[in-house]
């Protein structure tokens, strides 16, 4: 899947698919590819699924971390605490030149959220945001977690929504810090259960939002 759609300013977005991949090389091409941008560079926004992973904030307590068993753990550059990525769940990074494409880290972070739960409303899934808690949630149980890595200007890191994936090893952390937080995932609440099947719907949704930032 490769589409281009306007931003902010006109720029081309480019939206990959990239299918199944462990987290640790993506992780790192996504720091390169900021690394190495110029005024010139595509924005991307990335859609993938990840080998079973927990990631750990920057100033993650690592005591939020329960019983990991055999599942890596592995310590990244974004804000937040811990959180799971595994297959069935659709991982969405937006690789943004957020000055040219006049985004605030707000705009970004609402953007994803919105996309989010717009799409629940689809299927008539009443989701929300909580003020100081980013992510998307349904009643009390959450359904996307979100963070983020501005450096030189741009974003990475992003969305993770929970589609249809197994949910114990949530039960091996507090997701996002938060004991005893309940996730949930579309398949439980009545909407698509294939990742293959949500991620165009996402991106056309977030791709939607770039272009209103704030909406």
């Amino acid at each position: 899947m490769s589409v281009a759609c306007a931003a902010v300013v006109q720029a081309p977005i480019e939206v990959q698919w990239l299918g199944r991949v462990p987290y640790e090389p993506t992780w790192r091409a996504m720091q390169r590819y900021t690394d190495e941008r110029t005024a010139d560079s595509t924005d991307r926004i990335w859609l993938l699924e990840h080998d079973p992973v927990f990631t750990l904030g920057m100033n993650a307590d690592a005591s939020h971390l329960l019983a990991p068993g055999d599942i890596p753990v592995v310590r990244i550059d974004r804000g937040g605490q811990v959180t799971y990525h595994g297959p069935g769940q659709l991982v969405v990074y937006p690789l943004i030149d957020m000055r040219r494409a006049g985004l605030s880290v707000r705009d970004l972070l609402s953007a994803l959220e919105r996309s989010v739960i717009d799409y629940a409303a689809r299927f008539g899934i009443v989701a929300e945001c909580r003020a100081g808690a980013p992510g998307v949630y349904v009643a009390a149980r959450k359904l996307a977690s979100v963070g983020l890595r501005i450096r030189r200007h741009a974003s990475y890191h992003g969305l993770a929504l929970n589609v249809g994936m197994a949910l114990e090893p949530f039960r091996r952390i507090n997701p996002c810090g938060y004991a005893g937080l309940e996730m949930t995932q579309l398949a439980e609440l009545g909407a698509p259960d294939e990742v293959s099947i949500v991620a165009p719907a996402i991106a056309d949704l977030l791709l939607s939002r770039l272009e209103r930032p704030g909406a």
